[in-house]
């Protein structure tokens, strides 16, 4: 879809990401001991709407503590990473982020990249609709696979953006690995900007997913129908509850869900079966202190240009350079 009736022009890129990779993932994770599914699938419409309730509750702290972040020092991240530039943001998520960022950028085009096509498409056109000067080209695409940005981008500075400690639902050497493709696909000389949640205690993490209101549980358990929708399982979701816990060894949270029964599931006509109480792991969520974040960026070949905290050191805003 083309639209050039605004000064700037909207061009949506849909690489069909679900098509190809969904269906194998899906059935490799089903058949591991312990069963796993990517946190990448909680997202179609209805997982992105309830994601973006789960940014507005008490308990979940990240949210606001990386607003009240942005809203100190973005002025002084626009310095460093200057303006008239394109804007590349890896899961186009809260739109309240990346409104402040452009505000202070003032870039010449915007590349939102997220799997969920619909909430994609409605997020990137309201932004057009608002910044009717900017350049804004959607990508529907799987953010763990090498793709090219839109030659209409060629020639400008580029600076990533992913908020929202995303990184942490990758595996450290998946993380590094992704990095090491922004870096391909921004190049040498570029900057990302991108928020971290740091380790503290174990109450304070575990109330942030799961939360009174039982939003998250609700996320959580969203993946199955997004499975059934998706791929025609028959996944009873009422017979699966939600469950997160700090794992403090490895540094991260972990949710899952949990069978209430013996049963088996059909998916793709290949049967697995559930025991009681049996655990299906749905997310890791890393936590970085500072010096692990420097390292793991290193291996991928950024360094840190910048960073700013908060004043209890629960979460971390950072530049990063690539080079």
């Amino acid at each position: 879809m083309r639209d050039t009736e605004a000064s700037g022009e909207f061009v949506f890129f849909d690489f069909e990401p679900e098509q190809g990779n969904m269906a194998a993932e899906v059935l490799s994770g089903l058949a591991q001991t312990p069963k796993v599914i990517s946190p990448k699938y909680f997202y179609d419409s209805r997982g992105s709407e309830l994601f973006e309730r789960i940014t507005e509750l008490e308990e979940y702290y990240v949210t606001r503590t990386e607003m009240a972040l942005f809203d100190s020092y973005l002025g002084e991240l626009a310095e460093l990473t200057g303006r008239d530039v394109c804007v590349i943001e890896y899961g186009s998520g809260s739109s309240m982020k990346i409104r402040k960022l452009l505000e202070a950028l003032t870039p010449r085009a915007y590349v939102p990249i997220d799997i969920s096509l619909e909430h994609l498409r409605a997020n990137a056109w309201a932004l057009h609709q608002d910044y009717p000067s900017l350049d804004v080209y959607p990508i529907c695409a799987d953010l763990t696979q090498p793709f090219e940005l839109p030659k209409e981008t060629d020639g400008l500075a580029k600076v990533g953006f992913s908020p929202g400690s995303s990184i942490g639902n990758f595996e450290p050497r998946e993380a590094r690995q992704f990095l090491q493709t922004v870096h391909t696909t921004l190049g040498v000389g570029a900057n990302l900007i991108i928020g971290v949640d740091r380790k503290k205690s174990r109450s304070v993490l575990e109330a942030a997913y799961n939360d009174q209101q039982g939003v998250t549980a609700e996320f959580n358990l969203n993946l199955l129908t997004h499975l059934n929708n998706k791929l025609g399982a028959n996944f009873i979701v009422d017979q699966f509850s939600h469950d997160a816990r700090y794992n403090e060894e490895l540094g991260c949270i972990q949710m899952f869900l949990k069978s209430h029964c013996s049963q088996q599931v059909e998916v793709l006509g290949e049967s697995f079966q559930f025991g009681k109480n049996e655990e299906l792991h749905t997310e890791n969520s890393y936590k970085y202190d500072p010096h692990e974040l420097s390292e793991l960026a290193l291996g991928a070949g950024f360094q840190v240009s910048a960073q700013w905290s908060d004043e209890q050191d629960w979460f971390s805003l950072y530049l990063l350079t690539a080079v």
